[in-house]
């Protein structure tokens, strides 16, 4: 507790002395601040939303200005929110290969330059547009690529997660509300947004059905595991596939997203999880995530389907396939018991790609769908993950294996590329 007191007096004494006109949200984040020392959530993160509501923020950002090309920290001007947005300050952001795939440029339709990537992250609330009455300054916030508006048809119905505006859009690069950017280079020169979030600055804005408000007491790093990878996968498991206790698991893929999965699966009562991947050196971790057996697809001599189905008695209730890869696909899809099993498919695939199934091979009674964002209503139903996060129904702890500071952005991507790192954790 002296050691509390001690850092609340240090960051007293170096921010800037709140006024008696300093807003009763500042003053709230500077005691968020000493019991937030967990994260390290520093002085450096705060704001005063007196000097900042309302005013262009000259903030740092990660810009990308072409295909691969490495990403240039740069002294970027960051608008006020308009009519239903929010600017949000970024305290943690991480790297999904989704990110990976958009810096590589490997679909030309979604390439825009200058760009700011990012959307796994957790933030603060630094200002709200005109409209916005769900949010207010200094709320703890999750981006979400996957927004809920939630009054649209589509919000309206419990069978979709899929908003009609603002819905996941890899080929979006502007605001919903006038097509433009709200960021800048100094010269006044556009800098593209990417999935409703662009998590790799210090400040972004975003609408307001892409930003989900959490607990302030959570766990601030793993929270922003949520924007995508563990929400996506552990939805696959809970949502997509609906996995029941004491039925049998194929996940095809053990990077976050497989993990994540046979996480959902594991909190779900599942009685084998069987984990498929080319690198043995995943299976450890897959253990950690409740997996029960591994097969590696360089280890026999037969299709990965029949050894799952002598595995099994006549193949898994449930596959999941998080590869991104047709070939796997087709096996994970032969690899369910016919009948009923049903495959879920995960993965993002490179275009143009074909569905590798012939339509009567669906007569045997095996279905197959995929998901985005696990099924999850970002903003109505993620903050129950949360929470269930919190309360150790399922279990995030693993998923960060590398922690950088911000300006270090170039080496986390080397570090995902080569399959050194699950998640890598940017202090920003």
């Amino acid at each position: 507790m002296a050691m509390l007191l001690q850092a609340r007096r240090i960051l007293m004494q170096t921010l800037p002395r709140c006024s008696s006109n300093s807003s009763p949200a500042f003053v709230k984040l500077l005691g968020l601040a000493s019991r937030g020392l967990h994260d390290n959530v520093s002085r450096s993160k705060l704001f005063d939303p007196n000097a900042t509501s309302g005013n262009v923020i000259t903030c740092n950002a990660a810009v990308v200005r072409g295909p691969k090309q490495p990403f240039l920290m740069e002294t970027i001007r960051v608008d006020p929110p308009k009519k239903m947005e929010v600017r949000i300050k970024i305290l943690y952001t991480s790297i999904c290969h989704t990110d990976l795939s958009a810096w590589k440029g490997e679909n030309e339709a979604q390439r825009a330059y200058p760009r700011i990537l990012g959307h796994e992250a957790v933030g603060l609330v630094e200002s709200v547009g005109e409209g916005v009455t769900d949010l207010k300054t200094g709320d703890h916030v999750i981006p979400i690529f996957n927004g809920e508006c939630g009054h649209c048809p589509y919000c309206t119905t419990k069978t979709t997660n899929l908003c009609q505006t603002y819905r996941v859009n890899p080929f979006k690069s502007v605001m919903e509300n006038d097509g433009k950017c709200r960021f800048s280079t100094k010269d006044g020169e556009p800098i593209f947004h990417f999935l409703n979030t662009s998590t790799f600055t210090e400040y972004s804005v975003l609408d307001s059905a892409c930003v989900v408000k959490i607990d302030p007491n959570s766990p601030l790093k793993k929270m922003s595991l949520l924007s995508c990878g563990v929400s996506t996968g552990v939805g696959a498991a809970w949502n997509a596939a609906n996995v029941q206790a004491g039925s049998s698991v194929a996940i095809f893929g053990l990077g976050a997203l497989g993990l994540a999965a046979s996480e959902g699966a594991r909190a779900r009562g599942a009685s084998k999880i069987i984990g498929v991947d080319i690198n043995p050196g995943k299976f450890d971790k897959g253990k950690e995530m409740g997996m029960t057996h591994f097969v590696n697809p360089k280890d026999i001599s037969k299709p990965v389907h029949q050894r799952i189905r002598e595995m099994t008695g006549g193949g898994v209730d449930y596959s999941i396939e998080c590869a991104g890869n047709v070939e796997v696909l087709r096996e994970a899809f032969l690899s369910t018991h016919d009948g009923w099993g049903k495959t879920v498919v995960v993965g993002i695939y490179p275009t143009p790609k074909m569905l590798p199934l012939h339509p009567m091979e669906l007569f045997d009674g095996r279905s197959i769908s995929g998901t985005i964002f696990g099924d999850f209503k970002g903003k109505s139903q993620l903050p129950e993950l949360a929470k269930a996060c919190m309360n150790g129904v399922v279990n995030l702890d693993g998923f960060i294996t590398h922690e950088l500071p911000f300006e270090k952005i170039n080496e986390a991507f080397e570090l995902l590329g080569d399959g050194k790192a699950l998640r890598c954790l940017l202090h920003v």
